[in-house]
């Protein structure tokens, strides 16, 4: 899908402060482990830059002065930071740049600093789609053979989306969906900061769940729709030096596919 597609104004966030805690080395930011040659943040803002994204703002946290110093090194000065002190949430990651926000008026992209794998032409599709329905807050799903672990989309008739259903809490019937939220989601910016001003940390981490902006959008009546990607590992998030080279093999068995 050409470019000449995206006429409406949006922003990137990425969130990119966790510290990878179930990686080889933990002491170093997880983000610039590298896959297909590169670091997994290096591909997310070049995807982010490619789409034409308005400003792309990285959330910092973990080791933050060596992930900024990396990406202006690579990057100049097209980027802006926003930092998250204490990793209390995606809501709360993403809440960090509502001052860099406050006088923008569009759509907002939430992507991750370690899910390199993302293709030009889904997010272009999903972004399309994000427009077309009208919706307030649109998410990047996926279809898996094993969907134990992933939060499963309740979808209404019309197709749009319900609400997501952790695995934890599913009934039987819910775990036999095999459609899956991927975490990355396209907000109206008005809608997106007045649900977070709602989000609250009741549970078991005490921690803010960007999550929770679909509930509370969907419980107020706005428009919640999903769009399918076409591959799973596109989505793939790396936690851990196994899912690293999970990431790195798909980059090179699906080179067509994932290639920049």
């Amino acid at each position: 899908m050409d470019t000449d597609l995206i006429t409406r104004p949006f922003v990137t966030v990425i969130l990119a402060a966790g510290k990878g805690k179930r990686m080889l080395n933990p002491d170093f930011p997880k983000v610039m482990y590298r896959v297909n040659g590169k670091s997994m943040i290096d591909h997310v803002v070049e995807l982010s830059q490619q789409l034409r994204s308005k400003s792309v703002i990285v959330v910092v946290g973990f080791k933050r002065e060596v992930v900024m110093e990396h990406l202006r090194q690579d990057f100049g000065a097209s980027l802006e930071f926003a930092v998250q002190a204490e990793q209390l949430g995606t809501g709360h990651a993403v809440f960090q740049t509502e001052d860099l926000l406050k006088n923008f008026e569009g759509d907002v992209l939430l992507l991750y600093g370690d899910t390199p794998l993302l293709t030009f032409d889904t997010m272009t599709n999903f972004m399309h789609q994000h427009w077309q329905t009208g919706a307030a807050l649109t998410v990047l799903t996926a279809k898996v053979d094993d969907p134990t672990g992933y939060g499963r989309i309740i979808r209404l008739p019309d197709g749009s989306v319900d609400r997501i259903v952790e695995d934890r809490d599913a009934t039987p019937e819910q775990r036999s969906i095999d459609e899956i939220n991927s975490g990355i989601y396209m907000f109206r910016k008005k809608e997106l900061f007045d649900a977070l001003h709602f989000v609250r940390n009741d549970n078991a981490q005490h921690e803010y769940y960007v999550t929770d902006v679909l509930g509370y959008l969907a419980h107020h009546g706005k428009k919640v729709s999903a769009v399918l990607a076409k591959h799973f590992d596109e989505i793939r998030g790396v936690n851990t030096n196994a899912q690293l080279e999970e990431a790195e093999r798909a980059s090179r068995d699906n080179s067509e596919v994932f290639r920049r």
